[in-house]
């Protein structure tokens, strides 16, 4: 009585295309059961921000109103890049007001209202007449976004308002 394995040699060996086939068979089996070859993704350099100042004008350019404009926001003299916080800081924000803009009083104040922001035609706001409580204030959301957020500028005044 003839077993299946010598029935199976026999063929192998008489037949080379059953060994083409039986190794085909291999072939497949183990590339289902193996798992593709891990690739790194390719890396991609980070986008890089140039380091200057700003105007209050130029500063409004970034204010989030398109999903491709960064959100800068001023504060004590510093521009900040808040756009991963889009959510607080972008239009529909609670701190929308502030996107673009020089938002160190309204934070001194915690005020979210527009009319305590400087208007940006006129001179940079001294922060002289805020009480001791205001500038603590300050000084903590200064504090906030020094820790989180990346510097990108400095806010100075309109070359007319320079001295």
């Amino acid at each position: 009585m003839v077993t299946h394995m010598e029935l199976l040699s026999t063929q192998l060996q008489e037949n080379p295309l059953n060994w083409f086939l039986s190794s085909f068979l291999v072939y497949v089996v183990y590339s289902y059961f193996t798992p593709p070859p891990y690739t790194l993704p390719i890396a991609k350099h980070p986008e890089t921000t140039i380091f200057r100042e700003y105007t209050p004008k130029q500063l409004r350019e970034y204010d989030g109103r398109t999903l491709q404009t960064k959100i800068y926001m001023g504060v004590c003299g510093q521009v900040y890049d808040v756009s991963k916080g889009r959510n607080f800081y972008g239009p529909e924000g609670p701190y929308g007001n502030f996107a673009g803009r020089d938002a160190s009083r309204g934070l001194a104040k915690n005020s979210f209202d527009t009319d305590v922001l400087t208007p940006i035609d006129q001179p940079l706001d001294t922060l002289e007449d805020l009480t001791s409580e205001e500038e603590e204030s300050l000084k903590d959301w200064f504090n906030h976004f020094s820790a989180k957020y990346e510097y990108v500028g400095k806010l100075v005044n309109e070359p007319q308002y320079s001295s």
